[in-house]
């Protein structure tokens, strides 16, 4: 937010937290860290965050608001010196692996330069940098993504339905991120309702709404949801024992 051309209370709103780039975290783990996703405002989030180190990537589908920010993974390399390992599902990687076919296909004019990047299909939980990450499969509407659990935190963006198999992979959670994207239903996403009554199933510490659209403000919505629950906001950060 704010959208273009739209003129409703939240897309012109003087609030910060009604600002929402593209949903994606960004986990520090000591001197690593790691994207969930390369959202299309990637490079403007890394300013404004202050974020000049990537490690890794978990993708968690290829949709384009969660991957359009890939080039920007440039940036990152000259810091590091060295590719970049991603991770995501076989149906993920091959769509990265089609829609940025320059990374893997180099032009022979490369002018300012291309994302160095490591594929790598995952099935199932792994290690990175000492963090067990566990892979949680969820719908999006017709689609099955990806979320991901590391320790106490699981985020799972872009849901309409956790499967019971996946559920049983979010109990004893600290913090839940969960995807709710408006007030009333939709094909692919949560609704806040349906959210809260899926966080009222995984019984989470504490619970964050994200993917949030302009049909409300932060503070209407933080207003109307359970104790433990509270939306998200862009440049926020949560500090948890892993």
């Amino acid at each position: 937010m704010p959208i273009i051309g739209c003129h409703c209370k939240v897309c012109t709103s003087d609030d910060h937290k009604d600002k929402r780039t593209r949903a994606g975290i960004y986990i520090q783990y000591g001197e690593k860290g790691i994207l969930v996703d390369t959202p299309t405002d990637l490079r403007a989030q890394a300013l404004a965050c202050g974020l000049e180190h990537a490690d890794a990537v978990l993708f968690t589908h290829s949709h384009a608001d969660h991957v359009h920010g890939i080039d920007d993974l440039r940036a990152f390399n000259f810091i590091k010196g060295s590719k970049i390992p991603v991770y995501g599902d076989a149906d993920t990687m091959r769509d990265i692996r089609t829609r940025f076919d320059y990374i893997f296909n180099p032009p022979l004019q490369q002018a300012g330069g291309i994302p160095g990047i490591e594929p790598n299909v995952i099935d199932g939980p792994f290690d990175l940098y000492g963090l067990h990450v566990v892979p949680v499969p969820i719908m999006h509407g017709r689609l099955r993504i990806l979320g991901y659990r590391i320790g106490p935190l699981a985020y799972l963006t872009d849901c309409s339905k956790i499967p019971d198999k996946s559920r049983e992979l979010l109990l004893d959670l600290d913090l839940l991120i969960l995807g709710a994207l408006r007030p009333f239903p939709h094909p692919t996403h949560f609704s806040f309702d349906e959210a809260v009554q899926e966080i009222g199933r995984i019984e989470p510490k504490r619970a964050l709404l994200t993917h949030i659209s302009h049909h409300v403000t932060h503070k209407d919505l933080d207003d109307s949801l359970p104790e433990n629950v509270s939306p998200s906001y862009d440049g926020q950060v949560i500090e948890l024992d892993i």
